[in-house]
């Protein structure tokens, strides 16, 4: 989008043609989590996000690609996104005993992450040795191999059992109300990846200001992957631990300190020889802090959400996600009007100042002990 356009407002539509969708259609998918067989689901989405990158790297190589194709296409993404990830985190609970919860949901996050940290750099240097077609092609290739190993799979992805005769949505939102520890942490994740995290969707913006080109994109995201992958297997000690409230406050409150350096970075130094380094220093730091935040609290809401409602309860904890892509449609037009930095360093300020409040509000958020059973605040 940024190479046809030119422009962060631009990436802020791609990112609302992504997550709107969605958003909308996780709510959808965590009823469907609890009520159809998971395995299923997770094929059927996986073909259908290969079909979507199969069409748009046609379009891609063969030069017809335009705008309108690019938010059509990256909003039927969001939409099979929206259906996969409540199955997918309501499933694998299913293949564990609950000590294991937190090293699971750290083995999980590795896994994504790891590609965020490796695969961008590679990326980089693909679009500048070719074009942007060819990672298309390599993702399309990516989704009809993990369509072949869940055709074997389905054996073991039998339908989720429900034991409770409420099975609407409804009846999670009533539950996460009533558990302020699950509102409480939702509603800080939400503001965490919509104002913070939301910086890597216009990420373009400040390869193309410190001078890097596509090689320095690829490397400034995989930078916040190498920080996530960090903070993940630095979490994973916390989980019987009485310090977990501590580490997972502590890593967003690091995150809130790294975004406000790398946007100062930027904006101050831009033009200096050591510039693109420190952005890729700060960046680390934000993925460490960010996902120690992300991993512990997903760790927590897992082990307390009964199994008859965690398709719909983890779905709307999914939404997570999708405001990443969403917070672009406030940082891009920000960007434009401002500046990048001064974009990211506004987010920050919002995430900070909820920091507070929660903080100040629920003070027991600091004292989480991960060796006792999690109980609402």
């Amino acid at each position: 989008m940024f190479k046809i356009t030119g422009s962060a407002t631009y990436l802020g539509l791609l990112g609302l043609a992504l997550s709107a969708p969605s958003i909308a259609a996780t709510l959808i998918g965590g009823l469907l989590a609890d009520r159809a067989n998971r395995g299923r689901i997770l094929l059927i989405t996986s073909f259908l996000a290969g079909v979507c990158l199969a069409i748009l790297t046609l379009l891609d190589v063969t030069g017809w690609v335009r705008v309108w194709h690019v938010l059509i296409l990256a909003a039927l993404l969001g939409l099979v996104s929206g259906f996969d990830l409540p199955a997918r985190v309501a499933f694998f609970p299913a293949l564990i005993e609950p000590s294991q919860m937190m090293s699971a949901v750290a083995l999980s996050s590795i896994l994504w992450q790891g590609t965020r940290m490796i695969l961008p750099a590679i990326g980089g240097l693909l679009i500048a040795a070719a074009d942007t077609w060819l990672l298309f092609f390599l993702c399309t290739l990516g989704f009809a191999s993990m369509s072949w190993i869940l055709l074997g799979l389905q054996d073991a992805s039998p339908a989720a059992e429900s034991q409770t005769h409420d099975r609407s949505l409804i009846s999670a939102i009533r539950f996460i109300r009533s558990e302020k520890l699950f509102l409480v942490i939702i509603v800080m994740t939400y503001i965490s990846m919509f104002f913070g995290t939301a910086y890597v969707q216009i990420m373009p913006v400040f390869a193309e200001l410190l001078g890097s080109g596509e090689k320095g994109f690829g490397y400034l995201i995989s930078a916040t992957g190498i920080g996530s992958v960090s903070g993940t297997l630095l979490i994973s000690r916390f989980q019987h631990s009485p310090a977990l409230g501590k580490a997972m406050m502590g890593g967003a409150l690091l995150f809130v300190v790294s975004l406000v350096m790398f946007a100062g970075v930027i904006g101050l130094f831009a033009q200096s020889d050591w510039a693109f380094y420190g952005a890729c220093f700060f960046a680390v730091i934000g993925g460490i802090g960010g996902s120690c935040f992300l991993i512990s609290s997903m760790t927590v809401l897992q082990l307390a959400v009964p199994d008859a409602l965690r398709g719909r309860v983890m779905g709307i904890h999914s939404i997570t996600f999708s405001l990443i892509a969403l917070g672009g449609l406030l940082l891009g037009p920000l960007a434009e009007l401002f500046s990048a930095p001064a974009a990211v360093l506004i987010g920050a300020g919002v995430v900070g100042c909820s920091l507070l409040f929660f903080s100040l509000r629920f003070p027991q958020l600091w004292q989480l002990n991960g060796q006792k059973p999690v109980s609402s605040l």
